[in-house]
């Protein structure tokens, strides 16, 4: 009865939107969840959205949350670019924000309050800006005044703000340990130290914040790994079990992230580095079984993976391996061409199958045995057509050549008939004659 009085609770505190909600909503800012009543994942969100209901209106927070039917209101749907199911959007004026984190009450809420509030958050103190570092472990900050920079700044806030933050402060709020080589500057604050943005040597402004709003060593999973790909960079990872505390196991890890620390100036612009917990994720995304603990580093690009081809025992063997990666000596295997895709489809095909028969045996016998039998009685049906076909033909050639035969020679009374008729024929013309001869005698 308690629970149900807290989910009856967490419900009441997220609205059902119809199709008014599109003249309306531009009056407040919404937190909408589109869903289908028949979507597996839509139902495994609903209590974790009644949730995020409930602290949102508990914290006083100007974000009111709402959850849409979009199979119902198709069109609505449509309009803000609703594909696929759950589908969250932040709609603030003209403008809606997709959410793309995991699916936890926490995340959610931490990107409707970032995503809600101003695009560029300005801390005017230096105990401000502690507080804010102290929070948060990536944080970008514009440094100066009034400038095409802080132009294209904003702009990029405008993108990435469902990501991560945007601060601005002036020069003496930074702690005294910066140093910066001019004004106006943006600089990106993480792993205990801080980066200034270089055009020249690191390109277009979005792509750098893009790459840079990562940490340098993460614990990688399949999301993870899935938003590193727009980071256009190589994925060094240590597939280790986290639950095994073998030195070997706490060995890979270790080197992973020295040489995340140690040689970042080296390969931040090129690598990303972290460790993955088990190889199940991996094994699907090499179609291989790799053995546990091992290094690989991915291209989530294009879907190639280098593995090392001798172990790896020490920081200078792993720094060794990606240099080989960098000049193309090291072997690329996978990819994404015709043959590894055709590979991919009978291996998801055959995953799906083992699966299913893993978790369900009865299942997987109906769902695949009764598509094999319905197309065995079909082949049968067919080839039984065809033979019983083919006979038939036969014996209607054999019975037309037989009545072609009957036609050119004709049947024995018509034969029998011809002949009495000629027999006729002749009786009369001598009879003729005999009455010719006798009236000659006459």
């Amino acid at each position: 009865a308690v629970v149900a009085h807290v989910v009856a609770s967490g419900a009441g505190f997220v609205e059902d939107l119809d199709e008014s909600f599109k003249e309306n909503r531009k009056d407040d800012i919404w937190l909408v969840d589109f869903y289908a009543p028949w979507c597996g994942h839509c139902k495994k969100l609903e209590p974790v959205w009644n949730e995020v209901g409930t602290e949102m209106r508990n914290m006083g927070s100007p974000v009111k949350v709402g959850k849409m039917d979009a199979t119902s209101f198709s069109s609505i749907a449509s309009e803000f670019g609703v594909r696929g199911y759950p589908t969250i959007k932040l709609l603030k004026g003209d403008l809606a924000y997709n959410y793309r984190g995991p699916r936890t009450k926490d995340d959610i809420i931490e990107f409707a309050n970032r995503v809600a509030g101003p695009l560029i958050r300005p801390l005017p103190s230096q105990h401000m800006f502690e507080h804010v570092q102290k929070r948060h472990r990536v944080l970008f900050v514009y440094i100066g005044g009034e400038s095409p920079l802080k132009e294209k700044y904003i702009e990029v806030a405008s993108e990435l703000i469902v990501y991560t933050y945007f601060f601005s402060a002036s020069e003496d709020v930074l702690p005294e340990y910066v140093t910066l080589p001019e004004l106006p500057a943006v600089m990106v604050f993480k792993d205990g130290t801080y980066f200034v943005y270089d055009e020249y040597e690191d390109g277009d402004l979005s792509s750098w914040i893009n790459r840079e709003r990562f940490q340098g060593y993460l614990h990688v999973d399949g999301f993870t790994l899935y938003e590193l790909g727009d980071t256009g960079k190589l994925v060094a990872i240590a597939v280790i079990d986290d639950k095994n505390s073998s030195v070997e196991h706490t060995r890979l890890k270790s080197i992973i992230q020295e040489v995340a620390r140690d040689y970042r100036d080296h390969f931040h612009r090129d690598f990303q580095f972290g460790h993955m917990d088990g190889n199940d994720y991996i094994n699907s995304l090499l179609m291989d079984d790799l053995t546990i603990p091992t290094i690989v580093v991915l291209n989530t690009s294009n879907q190639q993976y280098f593995l090392p081809d001798r172990h790896i025992e020490s920081t200078e063997d792993m720094v060794q391996f990606i240099n080989n990666i960098l000049d193309g000596t090291a072997e690329a295997q996978g990819g994404d061409g015709l043959l590894q895709r055709i590979k991919r489809i009978i291996y998801d095909a055959k995953s799906t199958i083992v699966s299913v028969f893993k978790s369900s045996p009865l299942l997987g016998c109906f769902l695949f045995g009764l598509p094999l039998g319905v197309i065995s009685i079909m082949c049968y049906g067919i080839c039984t057509a065809d033979t019983e076909g083919e006979v038939f033909e036969h014996e209607g050639a054999k019975k037309e050549s037989g009545d072609r035969e009957l036609t050119d020679e004709g049947s024995e009374e018509e034969q029998e008939e011809e002949k009495n008729g000629k027999y006729t024929e002749l009786s009369d013309g001598e009879l003729k004659q005999k009455d010719i001869m006798e009236k000659k005698k006459d």
